[in-house]
């Protein structure tokens, strides 16, 4: 009963063949090899878009170096106050962007409203000499209460970003999840809604450690080869980054993992709430949150199940949070089975 992270997961079969491929003969190091030019080619076809694509190991020097390219050290950049850049990446955006400010905006979801974005821009509270100017919207994609940004949504924040010169980065570590969940097609809800810039995550899709910057604009991503190298993330025998990324959009093999994660978070939040545990928020990607009594929490952990508790803070206005009672994330993943869920909602409700 595994629902402590995505990542806690394996890699997906069809990944880990094409790293044991990888691994015959010999190629040319540091992306010099024919596996990164086709990896590099398969994500401008999945965006239909001629992009700039460049393979990190980690979603957050993808997060640091991609906010970086485009923010000043006097720069500011904008996020949701839960937003993963801003609570568990130790300070590498502001490390890689020689002490940018991050500065978090209140939001019901994990979400940013155009309302909360139009009015932090417009305050008078930016500019040279004495403050940062906001040069940089970092939107989750989904969100860090496992919600999801339609693409209007996104559409209309970016149409505000832009018009105060802010350039719109989009983390989409569970990226694969979001478009899955909406059916929507993945230049529809990236740069047709205004994202210049994304974060595209793969390991906790199924890979082992993979992630893309994409630049929408390729002229945009000028001296980024320089930036990532100085950044420690072009790898010699980059190939084993790049045939990572190359097998899990082979064949829509992303979305089918995608799919099934979000189906097991799916039965888990309907299991928890036949059993009076409902989720807080609609469960959108493969993220389920739920409040469950503290004697329910400590007989799961006692069966070896594994998850997080969370500060019973942020919750919706119509949430109610009992005495004894504890916040929980859980997430699934392409290797979740319904015996693992089933056996969780068992113990927890017991």
């Amino acid at each position: 009963m595994n629902f402590a992270s995505d990542n806690t997961a394996g890699v997906a079969p069809e990944i880990m063949a094409a790293l044991n491929d990888a691994n015959k003969g010999f190629t040319l190091g540091y992306g010099n090899d024919d596996g990164t030019r086709r990896a590099e080619r398969r994500i401008g076809e999945v965006f239909k878009r001629d992009v700039a694509a460049f393979f990190v190991t980690t979603g957050t020097a993808c997060n640091a170096l991609a906010i970086a390219h485009f923010t000043p050290p006097w720069g500011a950049v904008l996020c949701h106050h839960d937003a993963h850049i801003m609570t568990d990446e130790c300070g590498a955006p502001e490390f890689f962007g020689n002490g940018i400010k991050l500065v978090g905006l209140p939001g019901d979801g994990g979400k940013i409203a155009p309302s909360v974005l139009k009015a932090a821009l417009e305050k008078p509270q930016w500019g040279a000499p004495h403050h940062v100017v906001p040069q940089v919207l970092s939107l989750s994609q989904a969100t860090e209460a496992g919600t999801i940004y339609q693409p209007s949504e996104i559409r209309e924040l970016a149409d505000i970003a832009h018009a105060h010169n802010v350039v719109v980065h989009m983390d989409g570590a569970r990226l694969g999840n979001a478009l899955a969940r909406m059916n929507a097609a993945p230049d529809d809800a990236t740069w047709k809604a205004g994202v210049d810039v994304l974060s595209f995550g793969a390991t906790k899709g199924g890979a082992m450690a993979a992630e893309a910057i994409v630049f929408f604009d390729k002229e945009r991503a000028a001296g980024f080869d320089r930036r990532r190298k100085r950044g420690g993330h072009l790898l010699s025998k980059h190939r084993f980054v790049s045939v990572q990324m190359e097998a899990y959009l082979a064949g829509d093999l992303w979305l089918r993992l995608a799919r099934h994660a979000n189906g097991m978070a799916d039965r888990l939040g309907d299991r928890l709430t036949a059993a009076g545990m409902p989720p807080i928020w609609k469960v959108e990607a493969n993220e389920v949150f739920a409040l469950i009594p503290r004697a329910a929490c400590d007989r799961l952990k006692s069966k070896g199940a594994a998850f997080y508790e969370r500060l019973p803070d942020n919750l919706p206005a119509s949430a109610t949070v009992a005495p004894d009672s504890v916040k929980v994330r859980l997430v699934t993943s392409f290797a979740t089975t319904t015996a693992e869920v089933d056996e969780f909602v068992s113990v927890a409700s017991a």
